[in-house]
């Protein structure tokens, strides 16, 4: 090694970094942090090694960079609730009570994140919601936990796949829209099929165009509000005419909750993620603070222009684009073109919701496998790490989900939907009671908190609060059914048949297997660390001897290591 500290080690510079033996990485580990040095000194004494004499197998890619992590969230989560649902939250609850439905909502899912952020970073792997509920809490919750979450995007493939056959009608009227349904199949298909990668690149230019889509409007929005687009002035009086809405704040919770799922993804995505430790903190940090962003702002633009009481605004159906309240702001900027281009913006968003719902289905179901609680053939992994058998077998649930649609009255389908929304809440209740029993078992166990790679904030209140709201929200979720003049016992059992699935399926398990609640020391925070504490390792080795790691034109550090970084390259073409 130079003065410099620079590493001359030609072996090293001419051996590739997939061919190294991984014996010379473990034994760098001085090189590294000290946490990250005393973690691996923690599994050596725990496990033995990190490393084993058996033959490499198929396993999971971590490809996905912190790009993708964020849009991947971001695409989850902004889609037709915004574009379309926006518009009937503001009509029920006036522009400001909107507000206050979707930043307490908000806040909640603030919570729900760090909670999930901590665990995600700290034990990153696929499937993660009912793996950690099986490990800190349950395995019967688990169990229930993980079959409903592979519920919840089967069916919103299903749900993604009528969306886009309506989309298309927009256009092509005359064209059979099961076609289209099956045409978005493969689609998405290919998309998941051949590598995790493929299937990140895709939601990144989805989510993308759909970022650009909003703050687009956000600008056109302060252009026609002040007057300088549409020649009307209209201030803040159509704000205040609208003003809160009285009861009308409650069933615009639901909507507002509704909006928001998807920003778990991240949570599955954090076992493919390329560098879980740095991307998954910086991609939860950005993407909740992006979404609240684009929901605050965009709900205040409709609120600040279209009147409460605009029966347009009552409209939120997929096949109502033209009244999207997106559209109409478009239009009154002077946009003649506005209801093809949120059309062509809402098929983006249906195909990044159905790409989404197959991927993280298929990742539970195959974290379901490998845990037993699901058919054993579902662990087979191709070899870019695409869990196969996950993929098909989701993509026919949906595909049969979608075909109720299309027979008899559509009751089935009506249903299945209802119980799928109820589904997303679950989740966030599983989220909010494993990271409660994850921090409690940390320091029953002797660990120190500081040591964790990312700390949720003001615990225990921040787990309290999610399970409370989301609690809230799923016994209110049936308040239009029972408040209605004449009540409807079907409209009534849909709401919350999802919650009776859930409980069979806890029980069933919990009964079957006798299960019981894991008691805090013997909860286990240590398996499937050794492989992530490794791939840190040498994620952390190949920047270290990456001679354009750190590179940027505006770093004056970059114009002193080309001379260094010249001979590096000599020395690697000449060896």
């Amino acid at each position: 090694m130079s003065g410099d500290g620079t590493m001359t080690d030609r072996s090293r510079m001419r051996r590739p970094e997939s061919s190294r033996d991984k014996t010379d990485i473990i034994s760098d580990k001085q090189e590294y942090t000290p946490e990250l040095t005393e973690e691996i000194s923690r599994q050596q004494s725990r496990s033995g090694s990190l490393l084993t004499s058996e033959p490499e197998k198929p396993r999971l890619k971590r490809a996905l960079k912190a790009r993708h992590l964020t849009m991947i969230s971001l695409g989850g989560t902004i889609g037709t609730g915004l574009f379309l649902a926006s518009g009937a939250s503001v009509a029920n609850a006036g522009p400001g009570g909107a507000l206050i439905a979707y930043a307490l909502i908000g806040l909640m899912v603030f919570f729900m994140m760090e909670c999930l952020g901590e665990m995600a970073t700290y034990l990153p792997i696929s499937g993660s919601f009912n793996n950690y509920a099986g490990r800190f809490v349950d395995p019967a919750l688990g169990f229930a936990l993980g079959w409903n979450y592979w519920y919840n995007w089967a069916v919103t493939v299903a749900v993604e796949l009528t969306a886009g056959a309506m989309v298309m009608e927009f256009w092509l009227p005359n064209f059979p829209g099961a076609v289209w349904s099956v045409i978005f199949l493969l689609l998405i298909l290919s998309l998941n099929l051949f590598s995790v990668k493929g299937y990140g690149e895709a939601e990144y230019w989805f989510a993308l165009l759909k970022v650009l889509v909003v703050i687009v409007f956000i600008f056109l929005g302060i252009l026609v509000d002040t007057g300088v687009l549409g020649g009307t002035y209209y201030g803040i009086e159509t704000f205040k005419y609208g003003g809160v809405q009285g009861l009308g704040i409650l069933s615009t919770f639901l909507t507002a909750g509704f909006s928001f799922q998807g920003t778990e993804l991240i949570g599955v995505a954090a076992g493919e993620s390329e560098n879980p430790r740095k991307n998954v903190p910086k991609a939860i940090k950005q993407v909740f603070w992006r979404i609240l962003l684009f929901y605050i702002l965009a709900i205040f633009i409709i609120g600040l222009i279209i009147p409460y009481d605009d029966e347009m605004l009552l409209k939120g159906e997929v096949t109502d684009i033209a009244v999207s309240p997106f559209t109409l702001v478009f239009q009154k900027s002077g946009m003649d073109a506005a209801a093809h281009f949120m059309n062509a913006v809402i098929l983006t968003t249906v195909l990044s919701a159905g790409n989404s719902g197959l991927y993280a289905s298929s990742r539970t179901l195959y974290d379901l496998a490998l845990e037993r609680k699901a058919p054993q053939f579902f662990t087979k992994l191709t070899k870019n790490g695409i869990p196969i058998y996950c993929v098909l077998a989701t993509a026919i649930v949906g595909m049969l989900a979608f075909l109720t649609s299309l027979f008899g009255n559509g009751v089935v389908y009506a249903w299945l939907l209802n119980i799928s929304g109820v589904a997303g809440f679950i989740a966030w209740l599983g989220i909010a009671a494993s990271h409660y029993r994850f921090r409690k078992a940390y320091i029953a166990q002797g660990y120190n908190i500081d040591d964790l790679p990312f700390k949720a904030r003001i615990f225990p209140i921040g787990p309290i609060f999610a399970f409370a709201v989301c609690s809230f929200v799923l016994v209110g979720q049936g308040y239009d059914a029972w408040s209605a003049e004449e009540v409807s016992a079907p409209d009534l059992i849909a709401c919350y048949l999802g919650i009776p699935i859930v409980l069979c399926l806890f029980f069933g398990y919990k009964f079957t297997m006798k299960t019981k609640l894991v008691p805090l020391e013997e909860v286990d925070l240590d398996t499937g660390r050794e492989e992530i504490i490794a791939h840190t390792i040498e994620m952390e080795d190949r920047k270290q001897y990456d001679p354009l790691e750190g590179v940027s034109i505006f770093k004056p550090n970059t114009w002193n290591r080309i001379p260094r970084n010249l001979i590096s390259w000599r020395d690697a073409v000449n060896n």
